[in-house]
């Protein structure tokens, strides 16, 4: 069986997307569209704009929702049988399945985007990811560090050996310290402009669940697994629940692909820019098959 795995922030890069604008008419009128509906030139950002620009949330997450949807939407042979995004990705995903329309997908995307901005500007705070160490001894430091009152959460379960913590400057500086002791290999700070995944994006995660309400989604054409719990579904209002809990909640990457590949996913086709899921995926079920569009 064929999954199709669509990227989260973080596998941007300059002139994403240019070549489908130039082969593809029916890319290039979602590119198009995408500028109508942003009311900006998210496409010059895309191919002339500088990493600096590209990293800005406001244009990382449209500009990799397109990128991956304009993908599957004009690949003859997309036949997915279940599809999974990693964080923003799951709205690309959604896309993909048919429940949501683009237009209503960039736009939850452009909201999510903003809403998740304004939420880093509330309290300076981070990310790092961890290397080498299991995921329960993660939880329990972090769960120790919060317990003193700092912000610190697993955020984004990657593939074994490697897991993302989110919180407050402070939480992911003391838990770094606490995870080096306790036998991981390294703590890499991230290049991000908050504590995405944790508590501390209550405040989008309220945001973003006013803009789901105001939105129409269907049934999707297969289940999508989604990454709150990792299990498929169909259910519209069960996948509007877990798009708004994504926000602050752990993006469970590892018990998603595992999850699929026990309900018999055998192929895994990354849509969207760079290898980075190809990657993971290779990790977490090494005997599955990965590819891209």
């Amino acid at each position: 069986m064929k999954a199709y795995v669509f990227p989260g922030q973080g596998s941007q890069f300059k002139g994403m997307g240019q070549d489908l604008y130039q082969n593809s008419e029916k890319a290039r009128q979602l590119f198009d569209k995408a500028d109508e509906i942003l009311g900006f030139s998210l496409t010059k950002v895309m191919f002339e704009g500088t990493d600096e620009e590209l990293k800005q949330t406001n244009v990382t997450q449209p500009a990799i929702f397109l990128h991956s949807v304009a993908l599957a939407l004009t690949t003859d042979s997309f036949d997915a049988q279940m599809v999974a995004g990693h964080s923003l990705g799951e709205f690309s995903a959604l896309v993909a399945a048919g429940a949501l329309s683009f237009e209503d997908g960039l736009k939850l995307v452009s909201q999510r985007a903003a809403a998740m901005q304004k939420a880093c500007e509330l309290q300076p705070s981070t990310m790092a990811a961890v290397l080498g160490l299991a995921d329960d001894k993660i939880e329990t430091i972090c769960a120790e560090v919060a317990a003193t009152g700092e912000v610190v959460v697993p955020a984004n379960f990657n593939c074994p050996g490697q897991v993302v913590i989110s919180g407050s400057l402070e939480g992911v500086r003391i838990a770094g310290e606490k995870l080096k002791e306790a036998g991981a290999k390294r703590v890499l700070p991230l290049q991000v402009g908050g504590a995405f995944h944790s508590p501390l994006m209550e405040p989008a995660r309220e945001e973003l669940a006013r803009a789901i309400a105001d939105t129409t989604f269907s049934q999707p054409k297969c289940p999508v697994y989604q990454n709150v719990n990792a299990q498929p579904s169909t259910d519209v209002e069960a996948i509007k629940a877990n798009l708004i809990a994504q926000l602050t909640a752990p993006v469970r990457w590892t018990q998603s692909v595992e999850a699929m590949v026990a309900d018999g996913a055998t192929q895994f086709i990354e849509c969207g820019p760079g290898k980075v899921l190809q990657g993971l995926v290779k990790k977490i079920s090494p005997a599955a098959e990965t590819a891209g569009v």
